[in-house]
C-alpha cells in the first residue's frame, strides 16, 4: 500500500494534505496498490472523512499526549514506527513546509533517502521528475531505497476528491513516544487574520515596485475587496517597507493558487514567478511588453496601472 501523510492544524485538513492525496491516489493506481493515509494526533470524523474522500480506503490515527499539536520530531517518529510496523510501498507527504519536515525526520530515523518536491513518479523504477531551486529547474532522479519517502510539489496538482469516494476503515496505531520529542512542538496558535488568507485566497491582486508608494495599493485593495481577494506584493515593495512581508508572493514570501493572480506593476523575476507559479491564471497589467510576467501571463493589458485598475473596478461596480 501506499501510505499518505495528512498534514492538518487539528480542526481542517491542509490543503497540502489534500494535494498528497490527490496525486497519492494516481501513484497508488500506478503501482496497483491501496492508498492508506497517517492522521497524527487526531482522530476526528471530518478529517476522517475528507481523507476517505480523496480516496483513503484505510486511516492510521495515532494518538498520545506528545502529539496534543505538531512537532515534527514527534511526527517523524510516529511515521517512521509506521513504516517499520505497516510496511507500506511507500510514503507520501504534501511538498509544504511540514510536509518536507516531517519526511526529512522520518528517513533520518530510517536511514533511508527521502525525495521532495516531485513532480512525476514512475514506480516501475522509480523515475521521479522533481521541482529544484524553487521551480526554475526540473531535475530528474532515479531513486533506490528499501522504501521511497516523497513529498509532491506544492501546488503541482488540484486537490480533487475521488470519483467513487470511500467511507474509510479506521485503525488505531500505537505508539510509545519520548516526552523528549515534545521539545520542538507546536505551543499556541494566534489568529493573525480571520477569513480567507493570502495563501488560500481564489483571487489575488499584486503590486510591485510600478505602484509606486504605499498609498498607491489603495486601488488594488478595493478591487481585491470586490472580488473577494487579498492582495499581494512583491519583494522591492516589501524592501521599501511598503506593505508588510506577510503580503509578500515569492520564494521567501507566500505560495499562492488563486484562481487567478491580477499582477500589476510587476516584472515577474524568477523569484517572485515561484510564489505565483500555482495560479491558475494570470492577468498582468505592465507598461513594459517584454516584461517577465507579461511574457508568461494568459492575459495582458500593456498600460498604466494606476489607469487600468481603477477602471476594472468601475467596471466591475456597473455591472453589478
Amino acid at each position: 500500500m501506499l501510505l499518505a501523510v495528512l498534514e492538518h492544524d487539528g480542526a481542517a485538513m491542509a490543503e497540502a494534505a489534500r494535494e498528497a492525496l490527490t496525486f497519492g491516489r494516481a501513484l497508488a493506481g500506478r503501482m496497483g496498490v491501496p492508498m492508506h493515509a497517517a492522521l497524527i494526533g487526531n482522530n476526528e470524523g471530518a478529517l476522517v472523512a475528507t481523507a476517505g474522500a480523496h480516496g483513503a480506503e484505510v486511516v492510521h490515527t495515532a494518538l498520545h499526549p506528545v502529539l496534543s499539536d505538531y512537532g515534527p520530531e514527534a511526527w517523524g517518529e510516529v511515521v517512521a514506527a509506521m513504516v517499520r510496523r505497516l510496511a507500506p510501498g511507500a510514503v507520501l507527504a504534501g511538498g509544504s513546509d511540514r510536509g518536507n519536515e516531517v519526511l526529512a525526520q522520518a528517513a533520518a530515523r530510517l536511514d533511508v533517502p527521502f525525495v521532495a518536491n516531485c513532480l512525476d513518479v514512475d514506480p516501475a523504477d522509480w523515475s521521479i521528475t522533481r521541482i529544484q531551486w524553487g521551480g526554475s529547474l526540473l531535475e530528474d532522479v532515479s531513486l533506490s531505497a528499501e522504501v521511497p519517502l516523497l513529498t509532491c510539489g506544492l501546488h503541482s496538482v488540484a486537490a480533487e476528491t475521488a470519483e467513487t469516494p470511500a467511507a474509510p476503515t479506521v485503525e488505531e496505531f500505537a505508539v510509545d513516544l519520548d516526552a523528549a520529542l515534545a521539545r520542538t512542538a507546536v505551543r499556541d496558535r494566534v489568529v493573525l487574520s480571520a477569513g480567507v488568507t493570502l495563501s488560500t485566497a481564489p483571487v489575488v491582486v499584486g503590486g510591485g515596485r510600478g505602484v509606486g508608494s504605499a498609498e498607491g495599493f489603495a486601488p488594488l485593495e478595493e478591487l481585491a475587496e470586490l472580488l473577494g481577494g487579498k492582495v499581494g506584493c512583491s519583494r522591492a515593495v516589501t524592501n521599501n517597507g511598503w506593505r508588510p512581508h506577510a503580503d509578500q508572493v515569492g520564494q521567501t514570501g507566500t505560495r499562492i493558487a488563486p484562481q487567478i493572480y491580477i499582477a500589476a506593476g510587476i516584472s515577474g523575476a524568477i523569484q517572485h514567478w515561484v510564489g505565483a507559479m500555482g495560479a491558475k491564471h494570470i492577468l498582468a497589467v505592465n507598461l513594459d511588453p517584454e516584461a517577465n510576467i507579461v511574457t508568461k501571463a494568459d492575459w495582458a493589458v500593456i498600460g498604466d496601472l494606476h489607469e487600468v485598475i481603477p477602471a476594472i473596478s468601475a467596471e466591475i461596480r456597473a455591472r453589478r
